[in-house]
């Protein structure tokens, strides 16, 4: 079946007479688009799935069925999470060098493409270590989800904010500087998959497995880690939305031009 479409398709290319770009740099970007799009949705949909089905159905499950469930279910779930958004954001990374490579050197200072990533690293680098100081202790007013949005707000915008003045430039393009704030909200979920959520959910997925096998109490310490993880993951799960909007204003919605 696989043959008989492929050598339906080679025959609708070759009708058309398709060519396809010949330059290294095209065949670069759709090879890299096309590992963003795929692991990204990957990781996202798993993202969907872990806030809006998973978290409601552990809830209603007692003791001894999450016993059974979690070091089945959460393990090889967590595993393509984890690894799609390490692709999803190198591809994205690189997809994003070519592009502020490709506006600095039309601007006649190709120097300013390292300027804008440093600037662009550093500043949600550095709005991740802020976010993570008031995510992991979970208590107190940082355990309200609500107080915690607000700051998160607070904080993404102002740091897109940053980032938009820091990279606008006259040869700056849209694609760019709305991918230096989608990106950049991006990073901030990334980073809270491997530091946060992973570092949390593998010592739960242990402790619970040897609850329901050896009889094992919990430790202490799983109500605030199952709650930091929780935090975060709802934290990327509401940042995914204005993320997924400006990477698609980067070729479908030119709002943003360089100053």
């Amino acid at each position: 079946m696989v043959s008989v479409c492929l050598f339906a398709v080679w025959l609708v290319l070759l009708k058309l007479n398709v060519q396809f770009p010949a330059g290294m740099t095209d065949r670069e970007q759709i090879v890299l688009r096309w590992l963003h799009f795929s692991a990204g949705i990957i990781w996202v949909g798993l993202l969907y799935f872990f806030n809006l089905v998973n978290v409601p159905l552990m809830k209603a499950l007692d003791g001894p069925t999450k016993g059974k469930v979690v070091p089945v279910l959460m393990p090889r779930a967590l595993w393509w999470f984890r690894w799609a958004s390490v692709v999803t954001w190198l591809a994205g990374f690189r997809y994003f060098m070519i592009l502020t490579k490709t506006d600095a050197v039309n601007a006649g200072h190709p120097a300013l493409m390292w300027r804008w990533l440093g600037i662009w690293l550093v500043a949600w680098l550095l709005a991740f270590v802020i976010l993570y100081g008031l995510t992991w202790p979970a208590q107190g007013l940082f355990n309200n989800g609500w107080v915690l949005g607000v700051l998160v707000v607070f904080i993404v915008g102002a740091t897109a904010w940053l980032v938009l003045s820091l990279l606008g430039h006259p040869g700056a393009s849209n694609r760019v500087l709305s991918i230096s704030v989608g990106g950049g909200i991006g990073t901030i979920m990334f980073l809270n998959v491997w530091g946060v959520i992973w570092r949390c959910q593998k010592k739960l997925i242990a402790w619970t497995q040897a609850n329901a096998e050896q009889g094992t109490p919990m430790p202490p310490e799983a109500a605030k880690l199952a709650r930091v993880a929780f935090l975060a993951s709802r934290m990327n799960f509401w940042l995914s939305f204005p993320m997924l909007f400006f990477m698609a204003a980067s070729a479908h919605f030119p709002f943003l031009s360089g100053m």
